[in-house]
Protein backbone atom coordinates (compact mmCIF):
# COMPACT_ATOMS: atom_id res chain seq x y z
CA UNK A 1 0.00 0.00 0.00
CA UNK A 2 1.21 3.68 -1.08
CA UNK A 3 1.52 5.97 1.77
CA UNK A 4 1.48 9.55 0.69
CA UNK A 5 2.47 12.37 2.96
CA UNK A 6 0.78 15.46 0.86
CA UNK A 7 1.94 18.81 2.03
CA UNK A 8 1.45 22.84 1.55
CA UNK A 9 4.67 23.92 1.31
CA UNK A 10 8.25 23.23 0.58
CA UNK A 11 11.22 22.67 2.97
CA UNK A 12 14.37 24.48 2.74
CA UNK A 13 17.33 22.55 2.95
CA UNK A 14 18.35 22.31 6.57
CA UNK A 15 17.34 20.43 9.67
CA UNK A 16 13.99 19.76 8.89
CA UNK A 17 14.38 18.56 5.70
CA UNK A 18 17.80 16.29 7.12
CA UNK A 19 14.76 14.54 9.57
CA UNK A 20 12.36 14.45 6.91
CA UNK A 21 14.67 12.64 4.69
CA UNK A 22 15.55 10.59 7.20
CA UNK A 23 12.34 9.09 8.60
CA UNK A 24 11.34 8.93 4.98
CA UNK A 25 13.67 6.88 4.19
CA UNK A 26 13.69 4.93 7.04
CA UNK A 27 10.01 4.03 7.18
CA UNK A 28 10.74 3.19 2.84
CA UNK A 29 13.60 1.24 3.64
CA UNK A 30 11.65 -1.18 6.72
CA UNK A 31 8.53 -0.73 5.20
CA UNK A 32 9.04 -2.73 2.46
CA UNK A 33 8.66 -6.24 3.85
CA UNK A 34 5.12 -5.50 5.23
CA UNK A 35 3.75 -4.20 1.95
CA UNK A 36 4.17 -0.24 2.89
CA UNK A 37 5.81 2.34 0.10
CA UNK A 38 6.30 5.71 0.85
CA UNK A 39 6.06 9.33 -0.70
CA UNK A 40 6.21 12.73 0.07
CA UNK A 41 4.22 15.58 -2.13
CA UNK A 42 5.36 19.03 -1.41
CA UNK A 43 2.62 21.58 -2.95
CA UNK A 44 3.23 24.96 -3.49
CA UNK A 45 1.34 27.46 -0.80
CA UNK A 46 -1.85 29.37 -2.80
CA UNK A 47 -1.42 32.91 -3.33
CA UNK A 48 -5.06 33.56 -3.46
CA UNK A 49 -5.96 37.01 -1.87
CA UNK A 50 -8.15 35.77 1.62
CA UNK A 51 -7.80 32.63 3.84
CA UNK A 52 -10.93 30.97 2.54
CA UNK A 53 -9.92 31.02 -1.13
CA UNK A 54 -6.77 29.92 0.14
CA UNK A 55 -7.50 26.98 1.71
CA UNK A 56 -10.21 25.59 -0.73
CA UNK A 57 -7.41 25.84 -3.29
CA UNK A 58 -4.81 24.11 -1.60
CA UNK A 59 -7.43 21.17 -0.75
CA UNK A 60 -8.35 21.08 -3.88
CA UNK A 61 -4.16 20.45 -4.64
CA UNK A 62 -4.00 18.24 -1.75
CA UNK A 63 -7.02 15.83 -3.52
CA UNK A 64 -6.21 16.02 -6.49
CA UNK A 65 -4.81 12.81 -8.10
CA UNK A 66 -5.89 10.52 -5.16
CA UNK A 67 -6.56 7.33 -6.50
CA UNK A 68 -10.11 5.58 -5.80
CA UNK A 69 -10.16 3.49 -2.39
CA UNK A 70 -7.51 5.81 -1.21
CA UNK A 71 -7.97 6.67 2.76
CA UNK A 72 -7.61 10.39 3.55
CA UNK A 73 -6.29 11.49 6.82
CA UNK A 74 -6.46 15.45 7.49
CA UNK A 75 -3.83 16.44 10.05
CA UNK A 76 -6.35 18.92 12.23
CA UNK A 77 -5.85 20.51 15.30
CA UNK A 78 -9.81 19.54 16.00
CA UNK A 79 -8.91 16.22 15.31
CA UNK A 80 -8.78 12.27 16.94
CA UNK A 81 -5.52 11.97 18.80
CA UNK A 82 -4.65 8.26 18.47
CA UNK A 83 -1.30 6.73 20.41
CA UNK A 84 1.43 5.22 18.80
CA UNK A 85 -0.42 1.38 18.86
CA UNK A 86 -3.30 2.81 17.96
CA UNK A 87 -2.32 4.95 14.90
CA UNK A 88 0.16 1.49 13.66
CA UNK A 89 -3.14 -0.72 14.22
CA UNK A 90 -5.46 1.95 12.29
CA UNK A 91 -2.92 1.69 9.24
CA UNK A 92 -2.64 -2.03 9.08
CA UNK A 93 -6.41 -2.02 9.37
CA UNK A 94 -6.54 0.04 6.17
CA UNK A 95 -3.77 -2.05 4.56
CA UNK A 96 -4.99 -5.41 5.48
CA UNK A 97 -9.08 -4.37 4.39
CA UNK A 98 -7.22 -3.87 1.07
CA UNK A 99 -7.44 0.33 0.91
CA UNK A 100 -6.15 1.25 -2.23
CA UNK A 101 -3.77 3.90 -0.76
CA UNK A 102 -3.83 5.76 2.30
CA UNK A 103 -3.28 9.97 1.77
CA UNK A 104 -1.91 12.31 4.57
CA UNK A 105 -2.87 16.34 4.09
CA UNK A 106 -1.24 18.55 6.16
CA UNK A 107 -2.57 22.06 5.06
CA UNK A 108 -1.16 24.97 4.45
CA UNK A 109 -1.28 27.94 7.64
CA UNK A 110 -4.81 28.79 7.03
CA UNK A 111 -5.53 25.12 7.75
CA UNK A 112 -7.64 23.08 5.65
CA UNK A 113 -10.56 23.97 3.14
CA UNK A 114 -14.17 22.17 3.95
CA UNK A 115 -13.62 19.94 0.96
CA UNK A 116 -10.48 18.37 2.41
CA UNK A 117 -12.09 18.06 6.15
CA UNK A 118 -15.27 16.64 4.22
CA UNK A 119 -13.43 13.83 2.21
CA UNK A 120 -11.42 12.92 5.04
CA UNK A 121 -11.67 9.35 6.64
CA UNK A 122 -9.89 10.41 9.86
CA UNK A 123 -9.41 14.04 11.06
CA UNK A 124 -5.50 13.17 12.85
CA UNK A 125 -4.78 15.69 15.54
CA UNK A 126 -0.81 15.56 17.61
CA UNK A 127 -2.55 16.84 20.91
CA UNK A 128 -4.31 20.24 21.92
CA UNK A 129 -1.26 22.50 20.92
CA UNK A 130 -0.62 23.84 17.67
CA UNK A 131 2.39 22.66 16.15
CA UNK A 132 4.31 24.53 12.94
CA UNK A 133 3.75 22.86 9.70
CA UNK A 134 7.68 21.88 9.25
CA UNK A 135 7.30 20.59 12.54
CA UNK A 136 3.82 18.42 11.75
CA UNK A 137 5.48 16.99 8.62
CA UNK A 138 8.22 15.50 10.82
CA UNK A 139 6.06 14.29 13.53
CA UNK A 140 4.25 12.65 10.90
CA UNK A 141 6.87 10.68 9.49
CA UNK A 142 8.51 9.66 12.72
CA UNK A 143 4.98 8.19 13.53
CA UNK A 144 4.78 6.57 10.35
CA UNK A 145 8.41 5.33 10.84
CA UNK A 146 7.75 4.34 13.99
CA UNK A 147 4.50 2.56 12.71
CA UNK A 148 6.65 0.43 10.56
CA UNK A 149 8.80 -0.78 13.54
CA UNK A 150 5.59 -1.26 15.81
CA UNK A 151 4.13 -3.71 13.23
CA UNK A 152 7.23 -5.55 12.37
CA UNK A 153 7.87 -6.17 16.05
CA UNK A 154 11.21 -3.75 16.12
CA UNK A 155 12.27 -2.48 19.28
CA UNK A 156 12.37 1.37 18.07
CA UNK A 157 8.87 1.53 20.24
CA UNK A 158 8.57 0.71 23.32
CA UNK A 159 4.88 1.02 25.16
Amino acid sequence: MLITVGAIGRLKDGPERELCDRYLSRASAAGRALGLTFALRELAESRAASAPARKEQEAAALIDGLAAGTALVALDEGGKSLDSRAFADRIARWRDDGAGGLAFAIGGPDGHGRALLDKATLRLAFGAMTWPHQLARIMLLEQLYRTVTILSGHPYHRD
